[in-house]
C-alpha cells in the first residue's frame, strides 16, 4: 500500500521544525508544534477574521473633461464623442478643457508641450 504524495511517511526518531517558531524538536506521538503556546498561536492564526479589503472609490465619468478630435474635419470637441458636423465618432486625445484665452478645447499635453518648448523658459 502506498501513501499519498502530500503526506510522506513520518520517522518519529527524526527531528521536525515547528511551523510557528521554526524550532527543531523531536516529536512525541502526533506532536506537530514545539510548545502548547505554538499550538495555540497556530490555531488563532487559522481562525482569525480576514483583513478587510480597502474600499474602492466609485467610478467617475471622464467624458466631461476629455478632449476629442474628429478624424474627418479635425474639429476638437470638449466632452462630446460624436462630431456634430460630420456625424462620426471622434478620437480621444486626452484630458483637458476649454482654453482660458480663446475658449477652444485644449488638452493638458498641449499645454505642457507649449511650456517646455517656449524659448527662454528655465
Amino acid at each position: 500500500m502506498t501513501t499519498p504524495a502530500q503526506t510522506p511517511s513520518r520517522d518519529d526518531t527524526a527531528t521536525i521544525t515547528c511551523p510557528v517558531c521554526q524550532s527543531s524538536f523531536t516529536p512525541a506521538g502526533r506532536q506537530r508544534y514545539f510548545t502548547t503556546a505554538c499550538r495555540k498561536t497556530a490555531w488563532r492564526r487559522r481562525h482569525q477574521n480576514p483583513a478587510a479589503s480597502p474600499p474602492v472609490p466609485a467610478a467617475r465619468p471622464r467624458r466631461e473633461f476629455t478632449i476629442y478630435e474628429c478624424p474627418g474635419c479635425g474639429q476638437r470637441l470638449h466632452g462630446e464623442q460624436r462630431c456634430p458636423d460630420c456625424g462620426i465618432f471622434a478620437a480621444r486625445l486626452g484630458p483637458g478643457g476649454p482654453c482660458p484665452h480663446c475658449g477652444e478645447p485644449v488638452t493638458i499635453t498641449d499645454l505642457l508641450q507649449e511650456v517646455v518648448t517656449t524659448p527662454g523658459n528655465r
